[in-house]
């Protein structure tokens, strides 16, 4: 019961506490040098794992693929973890024109990020193929949760209901995240991928409304897509649309969504937001 989280970013840091409630020991890593945390790269982490018995990825891959399996493959490898889990993103499907996407759905990334992705994904694949590693892969929905949900935009003015025709999105909370990961860990299935969202894809627009209703804010003004002022990076989310179905780990792993859509979500982290002023 010894989990190391490599890339302990938004995410790990939620699974991390996660599974520290279950009892587990838990050690991660970050490229900054930071209390409690391993840093990575700038150190050697064999010690590290060595002492793990499961293994999470949260890094980010780059156009040579996953930063950790490039360095450390044959380290890994000699460790036989009993679990491994790596966290990528549905943006793999790429655009599907807003309709329903699975595991089963082929790969057709839209953006350079999910073309980076894709290769990650078959990384570590070819390792399970090849080697027997018992991988499992995490498609993330679009991620919020405490600290980054739509309200500091709303109240203070920045926020703005984008309009792109047919353009849906599928969403997760990070502690649902967490408890899907902690499924996973205890029923292991090598070789499988997962999908992680919630039950109710909604266009981009509607959660930001229902922000400021939540605010009892005035509704932001809404802006054609096609004309509005957005960095290359904004704009790119647009690319795609798509919704993702969650089937998979609601009936393999039993998994129960605390928040099982983004009006849920929201409500919850208004009140967390406001219980901690």
């Amino acid at each position: 019961m010894k989990l190391l989280i490599l890339g302990l970013g938004y995410t790990g840091r939620v699974v991390a506490t996660h599974m520290r409630g279950l009892g587990w020991d838990v050690r991660g890593t970050s490229r900054k040098a930071e209390s409690g945390l391993i840093q990575w790269p700038g150190s050697d982490i064999s010690a590290t794992l060595d002492w793990a018995t499961h293994i999470l990825v949260s890094a980010a891959p780059d156009k040579n693929g996953d930063p950790f399996l490039a360095r450390l493959e044959a380290e890994i490898l000699a460790v036989k973890p009993a679990w491994l889990g790596y966290l990528s993103t549905t943006g793999v499907y790429g655009d599907h024109g807003g309709a329903w996407v699975d595991e089963t759905t082929p790969l057709t990334p839209a953006t350079t990020r999910g073309h980076h992705r894709v290769a990650a994904e078959d990384q570590w694949m070819n390792l399970h193929k090849a080697h027997g590693l018992p991988v499992h892969i995490f498609r993330l929905a679009g991620i919020y949760g405490p600290e980054r949900g739509p309200f500091a935009k709303v109240r203070n003015g920045t926020a703005r209901r984008i309009i792109k025709e047919s353009q849906v999105f599928s969403r997760i909370h990070v502690e649902d995240i967490a408890q899907t990961v902690a499924a996973s860990i205890a029923q292991p299935n090598p070789g499988q991928i997962y999908n992680v969202c919630d039950n109710d894809p909604a266009p981009p627009q509607d959660v930001i409304g229902h922000a400021a209703e939540l605010l009892g804010l005035p509704m932001p003004p809404t802006l054609d897509f096609e004309t509005a002022d957005l960095t290359p990076m904004a704009r790119s989310f647009y690319a795609e649309s798509k919704q993702v179905s969650n089937a998979r780990i609601k009936e393999e792993l039993g998994v129960q969504l605390r928040y099982p859509d983004y009006k849920a979500g929201l409500k919850t982290l208004l009140a967390q937001e406001r219980a901690d002023r």
